[in-house]
């Protein structure tokens, strides 16, 4: 049965609000995640929130959100389902216009040694990627063309933050996603089958020119400085988009779109 929250003080309030820093999301393992679309994305994948905030909310799919958590064994089974105010709910997720339910759930990392490269033919690996849209929008396009997850190199953005997760869209939840160091993810990569595909300005080939093989690990870089040069030289191929305006460089995203779909692309071909 759900419990009521109604006091500002409360302070499961407080905890929660608090999984907005990054600091508090590290320490508790948890993140939020707004709104019936992305929440039922997730039940879809079978991952439903540890906790479940709604201001009265009389959705079907919120029903069916709180149905699911209750067929799993409710509160004795750790899922817990709170009912507050549309105040609380804004105060909790920081918008003034605060979506009909908030999610809390356990981070989904995986550990790079636990990723299994032969169950998918696209995977997608960003080194020190800075935003949070370009996060999420990347983990949608992996969706899908699907791929098999994220692989976060160096110093990225948490893919926990709640701008990351509202810019998934959901797809935080269809995808696995890692976070590693370059020294780490190269031993790795070179320990099985793999090819690696980074886009680069100097780059002679034409990214449509090379046959792509699978697994294909797509490497895009920083959106200031793009790879690091010596990143590249660990690359088994470069290419390059043609640009025929002024702009010398897509957005990230894009880039990362672009190429996504060529390897999807040729994969179909080959039928």
């Amino acid at each position: 049965m759900a419990r009521e929250i109604t006091g500002f003080s409360n302070p499961l309030v407080k905890r929660v609000r608090g999984l907005r820093e990054k600091k508090h999301r590290k320490a508790e393992g948890l993140f939020l995640a707004e709104g019936l679309r992305i929440l039922t994305e997730a039940r879809e994948e079978g991952v439903l929130p540890e906790m479940l905030f709604h201001a009265g909310s009389d959705h079907p799919l919120a029903r069916d959100l709180i149905a699911a958590m209750e067929a799993a064994g409710g509160e004795a089974a750790g899922y817990d389902v709170i009912e507050t105010s549309a105040d609380i709910l804004s105060k909790i997720s920081g918008k003034d216009n605060s979506q009909a339910v908030v999610g809390v759930y356990r981070d989904r990392l995986v550990p790079l040694e636990e990723i299994d490269r032969s169950r998918a033919d696209i995977w997608i690996v960003a080194q020190s990627l800075r935003d949070p849209g370009n996060l999420g929008t990347i983990l949608r396009t992996g969706d899908a063309v699907g791929a098999g997850g994220l692989i976060l190199v160096d110093d990225c953005v948490d893919p926990f933050s709640v701008e990351s997760v509202r810019a998934s869209m959901g797809a935080l939840f269809t995808q696995s996603i890692t976070q590693t160091r370059w020294e780490d993810f190269i031993p790795w990569l070179r320990a099985g089958e793999g090819q690696l595909i980074g886009t680069s300005l100097k780059a002679t080939a034409d990214y449509q020119e090379p046959r792509y093989v699978s697994p294909s690990f797509l490497l895009v870089g920083n959106e200031a400085q793009g790879l690091p040069a010596d990143y590249e030289d660990q690359c088994d191929l470069l290419v390059k988009m043609p640009m025929l305006g002024k702009a010398d460089s897509l957005n990230a995203a894009v880039a990362t779109a672009v190429m996504a779909y060529e390897l999807l692309n040729q994969k179909r071909m080959r039928g």
